[in-house]
């Protein structure tokens, strides 16, 4: 998206909030439309469930329907919607038990998310076979991430967040950001690399 098309999308955000806020439900449902599947995804990669990324995606909308007063019209729509999931997504992993990590959503094989990180059109079986492979280290990796790191993480890579905008949506200084993207990558690296002594 360049600054235009950005801006654009901005102003159609700030529209239909507008509306939806007064009690046009046309333009709540575009807004539905517009973030269901934005929200399913970051949901999905921090909590690898599908059942429990889709209750998030239903969580989330219910939280910003019962509290469009509380919306600051100054900041950007997509800022507080996924600042509203990405606390829903660390409150339920706050609330798993220490080993639900271990075993989940590792034979969720439905497409809906890999980590693509091999570029290159002509694949072979075997580099088939590595990039799942690795793509399962990845995710298990990320999984194993405290929630604190999980979040910043998720945000920066999985959903091309920039530092300010995840400032905004954890609420915190961009300084905190940069240090929890930094130790957030190097617990991955410790992770990757005593996975792939063999």
């Amino acid at each position: 998206m360049d600054l235009e098309e950005i801006i654009v999308a901005d102003h159609f955000d700030t529209r239909l909030v507008k509306l939806a806020r007064k009690g046009d439900q046309g333009a709540f449902a575009e807004l539905v439309d517009l973030y269901k599947d934005k929200i399913f995804h970051l949901a999905y990669r921090m909590l690898s469930n599908r059942h429990e990324a889709e209750d998030i995606v239903q969580e989330t909308f219910l939280r910003v329907y019962k509290n469009f007063h509380r919306y600051d019209e100054k900041q950007k729509f997509s800022t507080w919607i996924y600042r509203i999931a990405t606390n829903l997504c660390i409150d339920r992993l706050r609330k798993r038990k220490p080993n639900y990590y271990l075993d989940a959503g590792m034979n969720d094989q439905d497409g809906v998310d890999g980590y693509a990180i091999i570029p290159g059109d002509e694949r072979t079986p075997e580099s088939e076979y590595l990039l799942s492979e690795t793509q399962a280290m990845i995710h298990t990796a990320i999984e194993g991430l405290p929630a604190k790191y999980k979040s910043v993480i998720v945000l920066r890579y999985l959903q091309e967040l920039s530092l300010q905008e995840i400032g905004d949506v954890l609420d915190m200084p961009v300084t905190t950001v940069k240090t929890r993207v930094h130790r957030g990558r190097e617990f991955l690296r410790k992770k990757l690399e005593h996975k792939a002594v063999f």
